[in-house]
């Protein structure tokens, strides 16, 4: 269930904050447009299909791409993730993939240079590389296994971002993405609740 007390817009990040300092960070991205491409809630647990596969598998890579990040809780709803992200010192960015796919599915060069960065890594790095490397390949999956099309974009622009401040915190969030299945019904992340909450 959304909880405004946890999700923060990026767009509202912390003045002045490091984002590169280490810490744990509680992530929220949502599919574009709240598309449940990702899987199905069945009596209360998620079944993912195989685009959801997909992400779990970009989400377990992390820590391979950068050795200054690490990740604990996760889980893939069929149209949202929920993750934490631990940035545990300073490390070289990891360069995406220059090859970024359209709308369509069909790759298009980006021109983006490869090697490494020499600034320190940020959660929007780890951010960034998940979501590029998800949507090429799940418009890989959609020329090879059939995937639906995405609308124009595989997530939204934006994503919500917490700082767990302590031990009590952290347990309570990744006790809240272990549950969130159970509590899809009432998800504010879910088009068929928020439809319903319209009618009544």
């Amino acid at each position: 269930m959304f909880d405004p007390k946890i999700h923060h817009r990026r767009s509202i990040r912390l003045q002045g904050y490091d984002y590169s300092q280490a810490g744990m960070y509680f992530i929220t991205l949502c599919t574009q447009k709240r598309e449940c491409l990702l899987g199905e809630i069945v009596d209360g647990h998620i079944q993912l299909n195989d685009a959801g596969r997909m992400v779990q598998t970009v989400w377990d890579e992390i820590p391979s791409h950068y050795s200054g990040a690490d990740i604990d809780v996760f889980i893939a709803m069929p149209n949202h993730i929920h993750g934490i992200i631990a940035i545990v010192g300073a490390g070289p960015r990891a360069c995406p993939d220059s090859v970024e796919p359209q709308a369509n599915g069909q790759p298009q060069a980006t021109g983006q240079p490869q090697g490494v960065a020499p600034t320190g890594l940020s959660l929007s790095d780890v951010v960034h590389r998940f979501k590029t490397m998800t949507t090429k390949r799940y418009a890989d999956g959609v020329k090879q296994k059939g995937l639906p099309p995405f609308s124009a974009k595989l997530w939204q622009r934006n994503y919500w971002e917490h700082i767990i401040p302590n031990e009590v915190e952290l347990g309570a969030i990744r006790e809240y993405i272990q549950n969130n299945p159970a509590q899809w019904e009432l998800d504010r992340l879910n088009l068929n609740q928020v439809r319903r909450d319209k009618t009544t």
